[in-house]
C-alpha cells in the first residue's frame, strides 16, 4: 500500500509541475502537436506527380533560345538541361527541373555554371563558355554532367552563337559524315 502511496504522489508531483509552470506547459503541448504531426503524415498516402511517357526525342543540337521552350510549362511538359555543352531530358526528373520544383530555374537553360557554384539562381540566359570558372569548379561540371548522362537521356549539344547544327542519323546518335562542321573551327 505504502508503494501504491508513492507512486501516486510521484504521479501528482510531475502533472503538478508541468500544469504550473507555462514553460512546460507549452513544451507538452509541442511534443503532442509534433508527434501528432509525424502519425498523420505516416498515414498519408503521398501523392506523387505522373509524367507522362513522352517518345524520345530525336537527338538534335539546340540554341539556347530554342532550349528555352523546354522548361516544363509547354503542353507536353518535357524539361530539357543543358550541363556542359550536352543536352538532357531531365523530363523524368520533373519533380525537381520542372515548374515549382527547387531547380526550375535550370529548366530550359544551361545549369552549369548553377552547378559549379552550387547555385540555383545561376542559371544562364544566354550561352556561357565558362571560361572564367576554377579548375575545381570545372571539375564539378563534368561531376555532374556524368551524373546526368547516367540518369537522363542525351538529345543533342547546346550550340555556341553562330555555331551550325550537327546532322544526326536516324539510326545512330552519332553525328553523320555530312555535318556542317567546319575544319578551321
Amino acid at each position: 500500500m505504502a508503494e501504491s502511496t508513492i507512486k501516486s504522489g510521484l504521479l501528482t508531483n510531475i502533472v503538478l509541475e508541468i500544469v504550473q509552470s507555462p514553460i512546460n506547459l507549452a513544451l507538452v503541448f509541442l511534443i503532442f502537436f509534433l508527434l501528432y504531426k509525424i502519425f498523420r503524415r505516416q498515414t498519408e498516402t503521398p501523392v506523387r506527380q505522373v509524367v507522362p511517357d513522352l517518345p524520345k526525342l530525336k537527338k538534335r543540337d539546340f540554341t539556347v533560345e530554342e532550349l528555352k521552350k523546354y522548361d516544363g510549362t509547354q503542353e507536353d511538359g518535357r524539361v530539357l538541361v543543358a550541363v556542359n555543352g550536352s543536352v538532357y531530358d531531365v523530363t523524368k526528373g520533373k519533380r525537381f527541373y520542372g515548374p515549382g520544383g527547387p531547380y526550375a530555374a535550370f529548366g530550359g537553360k544551361d545549369a552549369s555554371r548553377g552547378l559549379a557554384t552550387f547555385s540555383v539562381s545561376a542559371a544562364g540566359e544566354g550561352y556561357d563558355d565558362l571560361s572564367d570558372l576554377s579548375t575545381v569548379e570545372m571539375d564539378s561540371v563534368r561531376e555532374w554532367e556524368s551524373q546526368f548522362k547516367e540518369k537522363y537521356d542525351l538529345v543533342g549539344r547546346l550550340l555556341k552563337p553562330g555555331e551550325q547544327p550537327t546532322n544526326y542519323s536516324d539510326e545512330e546518335d552519332e553525328p553523320s559524315a555530312t555535318g556542317d562542321k567546319s575544319k578551321d573551327d
